[in-house]
């Protein structure tokens, strides 16, 4: 059974460690170093992408976070997908990134807290978890958007329209948009899962 780190510094790790737990996947939440020793993958929650930078940053998280993600799977969801990637626009100066994936990301991309919204994507990758491959019910919360995917081993796995990327992998690297723990469909959470080598 692999072991599943969320990270717990700010923002809603609590509702990735409900999805996960309801997987059977166990779980621990990160806040130091050591606490990363023996994961098998990681989550990085949304929240907002300037604090957790900075906390990281603080607890002494960013290069062994970058000496995991190296080796073993992380999915970055909204400010995590920041945090993640290697280049970022809208962000404050001197924002730490842990420079992983091969992204460049837009911060609140789509407004404010007000201009939240839900949508259906089409996610092809979600079909290996049920065959009838529903529309994936995305919440999107002061969101950035996948600006461009910047090396050729870059899957575009969702787009809101035919230009606008909101999720993407990159090897055991996921970034997504929006927040897959705020609903009941799973699939997400399983697809990253399949991402752990057996």
């Amino acid at each position: 059974m692999p072991v599943v780190g969320v990270l717990a510094l700010q923002g809603d790790f609590a509702e990735h460690i409900v999805v996960l737990r309801r997987l059977g996947v166990e779980t621990r939440e990160v806040r130091l170093p050591g606490e990363l020793e023996g994961l098998d993958a990681l989550i990085i929650p949304g929240g907002e992408s300037t604090t957790i930078g900075k906390l990281a940053h603080d607890y002494q998280l960013i290069e062994p976070l970058r000496a995991l993600g190296a080796e073993k799977p992380i999915w970055g969801t909204c400010a995590g997908a920041i945090f993640l990637s290697k280049d970022a626009t809208r962000v404050k100066q001197g924002q730490p990134l842990l420079g992983l994936m091969d992204i460049t990301i837009q911060r609140n991309a789509f407004g404010r807290q007000v201009d939240s919204f839900e949508t259906a994507l089409n996610v092809p990758v979600l079909a290996a978890f049920d065959p009838a491959n529903p529309p994936f019910e995305a919440v999107f919360i002061r969101a950035p958007l996948i600006e461009s995917v910047d090396a050729p081993d870059v899957e575009v796995l969702a787009r809101l329209d035919s230009e606008t990327i909101v999720a993407a992998r990159q090897g055991h690297l996921l970034a997504t948009s929006f927040h897959p723990e705020l609903n009941q469909d799973d699939r997400f959470h399983q697809y990253f899962l399949s991402l752990i080598p057996d």
